[in-house]
This record gives C-alpha cells, sequence and structure tokens, in this order.
C-alpha cells in the first residue's frame, strides 16, 4: 500500500518531580494509505449504469419484436383479403364417350359409343353436362338401392343415357324416374337390361 499523506502530531507533556521538572515532547505520525482502488460509490454508479444499459436494450429488442410480429400481422391480413384465384379450364373437343357394360351374358349388346356432335358445342353446355353427370353419379353412388346394381350414365346435352342390368321391369323404371328428378336433366335414354336370374 502506498502512502500519500502523513500527519505529524507533537504532544509536549511536563511531567513534575519532586526533584526536578521535566518537558516530554512525544511525536507521533499517522499515514494515510493512498486511495488507488474503486470507491463504494463509484461501485455504486457502475451498477446503475449498467441495469440502465441493459433495460434499454431489452426494450429496444421488444420493440423491434413487436413491429416484426406486427408486420406478419399484416401480411396475413393483406393475403386473406386478396380473393382466391379461380382458374377455369374450358373443355376441349371432348374425344368420344367409350361406355363399357359390366360383364353379362352373352347375349348382351355390345358396349356403345357415343360420339358428341361436331364443332365442339358450346363450353356452357359442357359444363352443365359436367354438372349434371356429377349429379346423377352422386345420386347412383350415394342410393344404396342402385349402388350395388352398376348402372352407368352419360350425358351429352341434358341427355342422359343409362346402361345396365337389372332383374325387373319395376327396376329399370325406378332408375329412370330417379334419374328424371336429378337438376339439369333434360330427356332420359335407358338402355337397361332387364334380365331375371
Amino acid at each position: 500500500m502506498a502512502y500519500d499523506e502523513e500527519q505529524a502530531s507533537r504532544r509536549r507533556v511536563v511531567v513534575e518531580t519532586p526533584t526536578e521538572k521535566r518537558e516530554v515532547i512525544s511525536s507521533q505520525a499517522v499515514r494515510t494509505p493512498d486511495r488507488n482502488g474503486i470507491s463504494a460509490g463509484m461501485v455504486g454508479v457502475l451498477v446503475v449504469v449498467a441495469i440502465a444499459l441493459i433495460t434499454m436494450l431489452v426494450l429496444f429488442w421488444m420493440s423491434n419484436q413487436q413491429t416484426r410480429d406486427e408486420n406478419a400481422n399484416l401480411a396475413a391480413q393483406q393475403q386473406a383479403q386478396q380473393p382466391p384465384t379461380t382458374v377455369v379450364q374450358q373443355p376441349a373437343q371432348q374425344p368420344p364417350v367409350i361406355v363399357q357394360q359390366p360383364a353379362a351374358p352373352a347375349t348382351q349388346p355390345a358396349p356403345i359409343i357415343v360420339t358428341p356432335p361436331a364443332g365442339g358445342g358450346t363450353s356452357t353446355s359442357a359444363n352443365d353436362d359436367l354438372a349434371v353427370q356429377s349429379s346423377v353419379d352422386k345420386m347412383l353412388t350415394d342410393d344404396s338401392t342402385y349402388k350395388t346394381l352398376g348402372i352407368t350414365a352419360s350425358v351429352i346435352d341434358g341427355k342422359v343415357t343409362l346402361l345396365g342390368i337389372v332383374k325387373t321391369e319395376a327396376m329399370k323404371a325406378q332408375v329412370e324416374k330417379s334419374v328424371r328428378k336429378v337438376k339439369g336433366v333434360k330427356n332420359v335414354d335407358n338402355q337397361i337390361t332387364v334380365m331375371a336370374d
């Protein structure tokens, strides 16, 4: 430890004895240490400054995080507000439709090949036919009575052609009646064959 200051103090004491009187001078030197280290006050100031810096950094980080979240939410809202893109594909000239019947006895007529009319027709008629075809197919597969019969249907210009095999005339008529109820059906060509066991 280095000594920076030295304080000297002198005392003068008179001692009297019966034979003589004497004066004693005592001197004392007090040295104080050099203050090169960091004081407690300085440590306190440094701690406060460090806490302030950390607090500012945390607040800055939280502010940036909140801005990023707001930007992400804004982008998501903008995407949600955009209408979905709808692609409508116009049908090209349709190839011939080949209707194949389920395996039947040798007395069954050969499959029928239906060719769409030349010129391609209008696209709205083709779209209507697709909708009717879908509705008829759904009706035939959803109804447990018709589901097991294996009846097929094809639609051209609103005309539904039915093919398949049933056991009774009543079932043939029932299938035709149900198909006529489907929205968009203009006519029914019932080519279902009746074959009793």
